[in-house]
């Protein structure tokens, strides 16, 4: 069984209007789940509903807490990705947990959305990396502390 912990982000954003007025929604990560056929069982968390630009060093702490105290050893985090690489870094000497934070560049819920390929991508490293703190986006897995994002070409990229 897989862990996933919520915390907001773009991937769970909805938008009212053209002036950009949004606010976290509730995880569609079940809804996303359904639509594709994934059976993989999982335990759904929702932590905070954050933009990552708003996370503090105490969510931070949160966020760790629940992946050290988790029962799972594969634990799949949604995140903000303006600020994931930093989470995943103070997530990095978690003991025998193996954690894959991913995200979206545009909310699930718009129609074009990398958020599906993103998720698709975390399930199957989450279940086949060994221990460690990875970054799944921009179609490539990436090693906590060696990735960071490439905000004028939209992607993720190794440092």
């Amino acid at each position: 069984m897989i862990q996933i912990l919520t915390t907001g982000g773009t991937i769970d954003k909805i938008y009212f209007d053209a002036t950009s007025e949004y606010e976290i929604g509730d995880p569609t990560i079940p809804h996303i789940f359904q639509e594709v056929g994934v059976h993989t069982e999982y335990e759904l968390l929702s932590l905070m509903r954050k933009d990552s630009l708003e996370l503090t060093e105490a969510d931070r702490g949160l966020i760790r807490k629940q992946c050290e105290q988790s029962k799972h050893e594969h634990i799949l985090i949604t995140h903000g990705t303006d600020t994931m690489c930093e989470t995943a870094e103070y997530l990095t000497g978690v003991k025998g947990k193996t954690i894959v934070i991913t995200g979206a560049l545009s909310p699930a819920r718009f129609r074009v959305t990398d958020a599906v390929f993103n998720l698709g991508l975390a399930m199957g490293a989450v279940q086949s990396k060994p221990s460690g703190v990875y970054i799944a986006m921009s179609g490539e897995i990436f090693e906590s502390g060696k990735v960071r994002k490439n905000r004028e070409a939209g992607k993720f990229e190794v440092i």
